[in-house]
Parts: C-alpha cells; structure tokens; sequence
C-alpha cells in the first residue's frame, strides 16, 4: 500500500449544511469535519439523508445553505450496492478508476491484483465475472475499485449491508487497516450502532425530519483495541442518551442498535 501522504490543509468540512429537494428540507445545520487519519461515522434511520450527506461531501449535489468545503486531491465512494460491470472481470472491474486515471494495462491490473489479495480475493477469483461472486466478493471488488485509485478521502455509504456478521467484522478490520496505512480520511454512513462503534474513530448521530445531529461521540480506544464487549457496552451507554433513544427507540433492533 501507499506511503502516508501530507496532509496540511486537507479537510472535509460542513458548516451549517442545509439542503432541499423541492419544498422538503432534509439536512438543517449539519455542521463536522473529517481530517486525514480518521474515521467518521453518520449513523441514524434510512431516509434521513445520510446518503445526501456523502453526495455533498463528493461534490455530486451542491448544498442548499451553509457550506462544504472538500480540500482532499482524491475523493473515491463505495455505493451500497457495488455497480460493478457485469461484462468485465473482478479484477478489471477493480482496476476501472486506474484505467480512468490513464495507467496501463499491466500496471493497473497489478495494482489491483495486490488490493483484491489484500481484500481476500485470489487469482481464481480475480478472473470471474460480476455473476459468478457471492454479494461478499462483489462488495469487496467494489471496495478494491475506489482503493485503487489512492484517494485521501474514502466515503462509504452502507458498505457492509445485508452481510452476515461474521463477514462484516472482517470487512471492518480489512478496510480499516488500509485507511490507516494511506492515512486517508473516510466518512462512513450506516444505521448499524455497532458496525459504526467497530470502525469509527468519531459517531455523529442523525435525528430525520429534518435531519440535524443529536448526539456526537468519540470513541477512545483505537479500533483494533475494541473488544466485543466494550462495543455492546458503549452502544449501550449511548442508547441510554434521551436524544439517541428517541432516534432508535421507534425502530430499535435488539443490541445491536440496528434501525430498520
């Protein structure tokens, strides 16, 4: 993986973001920053316009008020669903930004041999198409395929969804170290409390209606350091916040915090 890069003056930054589709006003005064090295995690109901959020922060939508300010060379997103060409191979599906990028064929696609090894995809795997991956696979090479491209700001939107736990955890740890050996930053967004507990180095939490944060937390420990227990019992903790109780009690899915 890539050396650490500088990183003087290079943010994301909301200031007060409000935005609007048509007469519905879905952010009001969303206000945080991500710095390079970091993590952070916007956790709160579907629909409460996490996803907006990350649209924002890539440039994709332009706030209705307030302002956001992305000063990162490299902004790479990894949607929920992983897009992948179904007509190319995994390896050259995770090698597409490269392509994009102007690299040649074989530098490209050994870069992207070493991230799909690193993700856990052999050579076997490596030549099969779209079709053929288990929905694991698919979202690593989706995840392989934003790395790839060597961004300082990785934004997530519900990458580890519809998973089975175990495959998750390792997905957390897999994705995590290779944020931190590039020290880029990530915005991560998810209605899990315990997937954001697991990964995050920062928590804000999302009330709807319109959205506005309620809550914010930083997590002390580093992530590797996270027993599964500290991680119940933080979630915990949190819950018994009234202004995050209020956001979860409606919909709240057992201790895992999940919102459905």
């Amino acid at each position: 993986m890539a050396q650490p890069r500088p990183w003087h003056g290079r943010v994301l930054s909301f200031s007060q973001v409000r935005h609007h589709y048509g007469t519905t006003q879905v952010l009001d005064g969303i206000t945080f920053r991500v710095a390079p090295g970091r993590i952070v995690a916007l956790i709160g109901p579907s629909g409460c316009g996490k996803t907006t959020t990350l649209h924002l922060a890539a440039r994709l939508e332009t706030p209705s008020g307030g302002t956001v300010e992305n000063g990162f060379r490299q902004t790479a997103l990894v949607f929920q669903e992983p897009r992948l060409l179904p007509w190319k191979t995994a390896l050259d599906n995770a090698a597409f930004g490269l392509q994009a990028q102007g690299v040649g064929k074989a530098e490209r696609r050994a870069q992207a041999r070493t991230l799909l090894a690193r993700l856990g995809l052999d050579a076997e795997a490596a030549e099969r198409l779209p079709s053929t991956l288990s929905g694991g696979m698919r979202q690593r090479v989706g995840i392989a395929r934003a790395l790839a491209t060597r961004p300082d700001l990785l934004l997530l939107d519900e990458p580890f969804n519809g998973l089975d736990v175990g495959l998750r955890q390792e997905l957390h740890h897999l994705v995590r170290s290779l944020i931190d050996e590039a020290s880029m930053a990530a915005l991560v967004v998810t209605h899990d409390l315990i997937d954001a507990l697991r990964m995050a180095d920062h928590l804000l939490v999302l009330a709807p209606r319109p959205t506005h944060i309620v809550d914010r937390l930083d997590l002390p420990l580093t992530a590797p350091a996270r027993s599964e227990a500290f991680l119940h019992e933080t979630a915990a903790n949190l819950l018994r916040r009234p202004a995050v109780a209020a956001v979860f009690a409606p919909r709240c899915c057992g201790a895992r915090g999940t919102v459905k």
